[in-house]
């Protein structure tokens, strides 16, 4: 058995598999800092589902907040999606290579 320790990546992936907390992470990016009552209307869930799902943010460094008074109010952090950035250029630059080389074949073989 291996033991594969998560990267930063895997919890990025991890917290954003699920679709409503995708949603909820591009409202915050899109619409900047909202307080949880105001992400639980529209949200299609119930406002303690809304907190966990932020909290799953959270975790993964993607929103980070701040208590005013009564009220705690999130934030986008776009730039905890580096790691994902990283891991998309990887792949990118595999693939082009790949396909460099598919591009070279197929014109060798016109000839």
């Amino acid at each position: 058995m291996v033991l594969v320790m998560p990267n930063a990546a895997d919890n990025l992936f991890r917290a954003l598999a699920d679709p409503t907390r995708r949603a909820i992470f591009e409202r915050l990016t899109r619409d900047g800092g909202q307080t949880v009552h105001a992400l639980t209307v529209g949200a299609g869930v119930s406002q303690p589902m809304v907190s966990k799902h932020l909290s799953a943010l959270k975790r993964a460094r993607l929103v980070r907040n701040r208590r005013q008074g009564r009220e705690t109010h999130y934030q986008a952090r776009p730039e905890a999606l580096a790691p994902l950035v990283d891991w998309i250029s990887h792949y990118s630059a595999f693939w082009q290579s790949r396909l460099d080389q598919l591009a070279d074949v197929l014109e060798r073989m016109d000839k």
